[in-house]
C-alpha cells in the first residue's frame, strides 16, 4: 500500500553517507523531522559493505597520491570519524588498530618518500620514517623470503598502533542508533526504491514505489545514482562517469598491519595494499585492483540500464578515454588489470604485484575473493575533458545536493555531513550547532 510522508529533510542512501548526515542532523541541528530513504532491506548493502571497500580509514599521511593540503583536509575529516567512535560509540567494534606504511622498493621510491617524511612529518606528530631494520620489526614478511633479506633498498613511511581500518557497514548502523536516540522524528524508509525527484514552488516531492514524500530540503547520498538523479532534475549533465571496480585477493596471515605502495603520478587509480581482512582476521587481503564496468553497482547487473542513462558516450567521453588510453603506463595498466579478472591466468600475474609486498607469497598462497569488492563512480568533467578525482558534489543552491564520493569518500563521511548541513540548514532557517559538533568530535 502506497502512502505519503512528510518531512524537513529526506537522505536519499543509506550508506556512510547518508546515515552520517542522518546522524548529524539529529544531534546537531533544529531540524525536526528527518527522513531517510534505502531501496535495500537493510543500511550499508552497497559500497559501505564490509565486502565492498578496503576497510581503509584514510588519513592521508600514507596515501602518495595527495599533495600536503589535500592531506591535512583528509585528516581533519578521519579525525571526526576516530572521534566519534572513541567518544560516542566507544562499546562498539568500529575502528581497528594496527600498524601502517606506504612502501618504498628501489632508490627512486625510497628518495620519494624521504622527501615526502620531510614535508608531511611536522603535520602527523605518529609518522615515523621506518629503515628496513623498523620495516623488519614491524612487517617481518616484507623484508625476508625464504629466510633471507630481500637485496632493494627499502624504506617506509609510516606510523605504529593507529587507527587504520574501519568496518563502515556498522558505523553506518551506529549513525542510524545514534540517531534515532536523539530524541528528534528520524525516521527509516527501507526497501524502498527511489524513481525521481520534483522541485514545486521551493519544496519537493521524492517520487518512490512506496509512495511520495513531501520535503524541505533533500540530501541525494546515492553513489553514482545520485547522479542519475540529478540528471534527471538538469543538474550535472555537464558530467558523465566511468565506474571503476576493485576486485581483491586473499592470502594467509602475511601481514601485520596495513601495507601501501607507491601510487604511479600517471595513473588516476589507487596502487595495490595489503592488510589484515576485517571480516576475515584469518587472511591477509591484498587489492584493489581496477576494472572499468558498465554499472553503477557491482554485482546488480540492473545498474547496467542507468548506467547508461548517465554515461552519454560523446565526443567529450570519448576524447577522455582516448587520453588513458593513448598514455603507454595508463593503457598497461589498464590491460593488466583486465587480465587480473580473467581465471586461469589471473592469479599468477596478481602474484607479481603482490611479492612487491611480500616477496615470499607464491602462486598457490592466493586466491581470488569472489563477491568482494565494490565500485566507484569516477566522474569525468565532459566540458574540461577530463577525470574528476576525489569526492565530488552537485549543489544547486535550492536545498538539494547530490553526493558522489568515491575514496576517500567514507573516511570523509562526517566531514561531508558537516558541509552538507550548513546548506541544509541555511535553506531551511534552521540552526546548526557547530559548537558541540566541533566539542564532540574534532581534536582536543
Amino acid at each position: 500500500m502506497h502512502r505519503s510522508h512528510s518531512a524537513d529533510l529526506v537522505i536519499v542512501g543509506g550508506g556512510i553517507t547518508g546515515t552520517a548526515l542522518l546522524f548529524a542532523a539529529a544531534r546537531y541541528s533544529s531540524i525536526r523531522r528527518i527522513l531517510l530513504v534505502e531501496k535495500y532491506p537493510g543500511l550499508a548493502q552497497v559500497n559501505s559493505a564490509a565486502t565492498h571497500n578496503s576497510h581503509s580509514l584514510h588519513c592521508g599521511d600514507i596515501e602518495t597520491n595527495y599533495t600536503l593540503a589535500k592531506a591535512l583536509t583528509v585528516q581533519r575529516a578521519a579525525a571526526l570519524v576516530a572521534n566519534y567512535a572513541t567518544r560516542l560509540a566507544a562499546h562498539e567494534p568500529l575502528l581497528y588498530r594496527h600498524s601502517k606504511m606506504v612502501l618504498g622498493v628501489g632508490p627512486e621510491e625510497c628518495a620519494r618518500l624521504r622527501r615526502r617524511f620531510e614535508e608531511f612529518g611536522p603535520h602527523y606528530p605518529a609518522m615515523r620514517l621506518f629503515e628496513k631494520a623498523d620495516i623488519a620489526r614491524l612487517e617481518p614478511n616484507v623484508v625476508y623470503a625464504d629466510g633471507r633479506a630481500r637485496p632493494e633498498e627499502l624504506v617506509a613511511c609510516g606510523a605504529e598502533n593507529e587507527f587504520t581500518g574501519a568496518n563502515f557497514a556498522a558505523l553506518a548502523c551506529s549513525f542510524a542508533t545514534q540517531a534515532r536516540a536523539a530524541g528528534k522524528e528520524v525516521g527509516l524508509l527501507l526497501s524502498t526504491r527511489v524513481g525521481r525527484v520534483h522541485e514545486t514552488a521551493g519544496r519537493f516531492e521524492v517520487v518512490t514505489d512506496n509512495g511520495v514524500i513531501r520535503a524541505g530540503a533533500v540530501v541525494v547520498a546515492a553513489g553514482g545514482h545520485s547522479l542519475f538523479l540529478a540528471q534527471q532534475m538538469g543538474y550535472g549533465r555537464e558530467l558523465s562517469c566511468l565506474p571503476v571496480a576493485g576486485s581483491f585477493y586473499f592470502a594467509p596471515p602475511v601481514l601485520n598491519g596495513k601495507v601501501y605502495t607507491v601510487q604511479h603520478d600517471k595513473l588516476p587509480f589507487a596502487a595495490i595494499h595489503g592488510d589484515p581482512d576485517v571480516l576475515v582476521p584469518e587472511a591477509t587481503r591484498f587489492g584493489p585492483t581496477a576494472l572499468l564496468l558498465p554499472e553503477l553497482e557491482r554485482y546488480h547487473l540492473r545498474s547496467f540500464i542507468d548506467f547508461l542513462r548517465v554515461v552519454r558516450f560523446d565526443g567529450a567521453l570519448l576524447r577522455v578515454l582516448w587520453d588513458l588510453l593513448a598514455d603507454p603506463d595508463t593503457r598497461r595498466y589498464i590491460v593488466k588489470n583486465l587480465l587480473f579478472e580473467v581465471p586461469l591466468i589471473r592469479r599468477r600475474l596478481f602474484l607479481r604485484e603482490a611479492r612487491k609486498i611480500v616477496p615470499g607469497l607464491r602462486a598457490r598462497d592466493l586466491r581470488f575473493a569472489h563477491g568482494v569488492g565494490g565500485l566507484r563512480t569516477q566522474l569525468v568533467d565532459r566540458i574540461g575533458k577530463r577525470l574528476l578525482m576525489g569526492e565530488a558534489k552537485i549543489d544547486p543552491g535550492n536545498g538539494i545536493l547530490f553526493n558522489m564520493t568515491p575514496s576517500p569518500g567514507a573516511s570523509s563521511c562526517l566531514a561531508s555531513a558537516e558541509e552538507d548541513l550548513r546548506a541544509v540548514t541555511a535553506h531551511l532557517g534552521a540552526s546548526f550547532d557547530e559548537a558541540r559538533f566541533r566539542e564532540e568530535l574534532e581534536n582536543r
